[in-house]
């Protein structure tokens, strides 16, 4: 697609632990290898108090912190320094928007703006931009998650934010999108012609993604409360891997005909009545235990008061189409798991005789294993023939054909996420952003699900940290003949 990249960046939060962690290096990488446009300017915002060598010296401390050894290069480092400046403002104070608009200036050029606020703050902020010219056409603005907490606050913000912007200036960013693995399911199932005939219903028994976290509250006490594992990761991480992993083929690798795909997907996800709520979710809040070979509270403690919201949670999906009927799909996502990791999982159909069985031979289904993190690598689980002269029986053994990534392109530097989406973001191409009709059919799938929890005043089973959450989870795929994927 054609490339539109604008001359000016606006950094809201850019001294916060995103722009520190993951922002700020991003864009460095980006300038040292010569991808950002010759004179782009990087305008951050924040409520410190900071001019813009203040702000500059901040950079370069998280530079320092958080950019590989590598990539420590004194001359682009303070090149890039040389693009950053600062201006202090307050979302919530409307008065503050008219310096900051001075200080970015002229942006018939173009302005790419990244925003992560609270919820709450969306309105003022947009409606601050709109006042003094910062949501003109020649305008972007990212939209960091979350929006919202529900479909209805979500349309408020949509809503908000469409006032000011046309769609195709909003780039709504699920960082998923922008790992290189989850990218790879698209070359994985569109670019190899094998896959096509089983990726279906005919060919596939189950589809399983799982992403655990060890960690538990950290730092986010005051947001997590209030959305939990449901909102958390689910709404947005995890359906986008079902939509990626389900959606129909696109017609062109291009942000209408992918989203288009993905969108269909969400909208055919089978709705979980209230009276199936029990037996097709599982809820989950971790208590104290040991995690890392470390004891760690619970997550009652954790907060200073008693909650009921997940920190797991398990569901058993359908997507009510022609391709996937009948085919379930196990999400699970949780805090303090016994290992960090970002899974999918495809169980494929058994062989419908196997030839063996009269020599002791026994065969396991084929299953397809995409690990997004914390490496990155693709495997394919075969059957084969271990070596001998059978006059026992044949012994046949499950073996992998992995592909690691790592590995495979150790000559080529792997990208953070962000590198890729702040990239798309400055040059205009959406084909990574999720679009409004994605985002509330999401909200509306696991709004039914919440809805359900009420209706049966349903409470997170309590499951000790270090553990893969309750018995519970255990019990919603053994009773279809499934096995999470654990090892």
């Amino acid at each position: 697609m054609k490339r539109d990249p604008v001359g000016k960046l606006l950094l809201f939060g850019a001294t916060g632990d995103l722009a520190r962690r993951m922002l700020l290096p991003s864009l460095f990488g980006l300038h040292a290898d010569g991808l950002l446009p010759d004179g782009l300017t990087i305008t951050g915002s924040a409520r410190a108090d900071l001019d813009d060598d203040g702000f500059r010296e901040e950079a370069s401390k998280a530079l320092d912190e958080f950019l590989p050894a590598d990539r420590k290069d004194a001359d682009k480092i303070a090149s890039f320094l040389q693009r950053l400046q600062f201006q202090a403002a307050d979302l919530s104070n409307e008065a503050t928007f008219a310096p900051l608009a001075e200080k970015i200036g002229d942006v018939s050029g173009g302005l790419s703006i990244f925003l992560s606020t609270a919820p709450s703050l969306f309105e003022a902020a947009v409606k601050g931009l709109q006042k003094v010219g910062l949501a003109g056409p020649t305008v972007r603005i990212g939209l960091e998650k979350p929006l919202g907490y529900d479909l209805a606050s979500s349309k408020e913000i949509n809503d908000t934010v469409a006032a000011a912007f046309t769609e195709e200036r909003i780039f709504r960013i699920d960082h998923y999108l922008g790992k290189e693995t989850v990218q790879n399911i698209l070359a994985l199932r569109f670019g190899n012609s094998f896959f096509e005939p089983v990726w279906n219903a005919q060919g596939i028994d189950n589809v399983q993604i799982t992403v655990s976290e060890t960690v538990g509250l950290e730092d986010r006490a005051g947001y997590y409360d209030g959305a939990g594992a449901l909102r958390d990761m689910v709404t947005n991480h995890i359906l986008q891997l079902v939509a990626l992993i389900a959606m129909e083929p696109p017609a062109r690798f291009d942000p209408t005909d992918i989203r288009d795909e993905k969108a269909k997907v969400f909208r055919s996800l089978r709705h979980i009545a209230p009276e199936e709520v029990a037996h097709c979710t599982v809820t989950g809040q971790y208590v104290g235990g040991a995690s890392k070979g470390e004891i760690v509270k619970g997550y009652d403690e954790e907060l200073g008061r008693d909650s009921n919201t997940e920190t797991f949670v398990a569901i058993k999906a359908h997507i009510d189409n022609w391709r996937w009927q009948g085919v379930p799909f196990y999400l699970r996502t949780g805090k303090r798991m016994p290992v960090r990791r970002s899974e999918i999982a495809i169980q494929f159909k058994p062989v419908p005789h196997s030839m063996f069985a009269g020599r002791g031979g026994l065969l396991q289904p084929n299953m397809l294993v995409i690990r997004l993190q914390p490496e990155e690598y693709i495997e394919l689980l075969v059957m084969a023939k271990e070596p001998g002269l059978d006059r026992d029986g044949v012994r046949l053994r499950e073996v992998p054909l992995k592909l690691s990534l790592d590995a495979e392109f150790a000559g080529t530097r792997r990208r953070i996420a962000y590198e890729r989406l702040l990239l798309d973001l400055i040059e205009g191409d959406q084909t990574l952003f999720v679009r409004r009709d994605e985002v509330e059919a999401q909200w509306i799938w696991t709004d039914a699900i919440r809805a359900g929890w009420k209706a049966n005043n349903t409470k997170p089973k309590q499951y000790p940290s270090g553990t893969w959450g309750p018995s519970a989870a255990i019990a919603l795929t053994e009773r279809d003949g499934v096995t999470w994927v654990d090892d």
